[in-house]
């Protein structure tokens, strides 16, 4: 079987592209870190579409828009996953531990006053 992989330039802007939507998402959000890698993702296809016509097929450009398609195709899912919403660090560190720094997580609660309704006596 003669596989042809992607141009080594499209696999490090492929990868580039990643780990840079990674670092937006943490900051702006997943949606906003998809969309912005898209338009990259997008805007490379386009290059490589061009260049798959002006060169024709024996080049590695079939390839490069394979990985390219592949890849935009695995983002748009992942923007669209239920359930996987990224939130900023910040956030999401003050929402795992709301209590003050030093005390235990699960701090005893006073019992308060128990004789509301009970008639005396016992």
């Amino acid at each position: 079987m003669n596989t042809v992989t992607a141009s080594d330039d499209v696999v490090d802007a492929i990868a580039s592209i990643e780990m840079h939507r990674q670092e937006s998402a943490k900051e702006t959000g997943l949606a906003a870190a998809c969309d912005e890698a898209l338009r990259k993702l997008h805007e490379l296809l386009g290059q490589e579409q061009e260049a798959f016509q002006r060169h024709g097929p024996g080049t590695l450009h079939p390839a490069n828009v394979a990985a390219l398609t592949a890849e935009i195709e695995r983002v748009q899912r992942l923007a669209k996953a239920p359930g996987r919403v990224a939130m900023p660090g910040h956030e999401r560190s003050q929402r795992q531990n709301p209590g003050r720094p030093g005390e235990p997580h699960n701090r005893p609660r006073g019992k308060g006053r128990r004789t509301m309704g009970r008639r005396g006596g016992r």
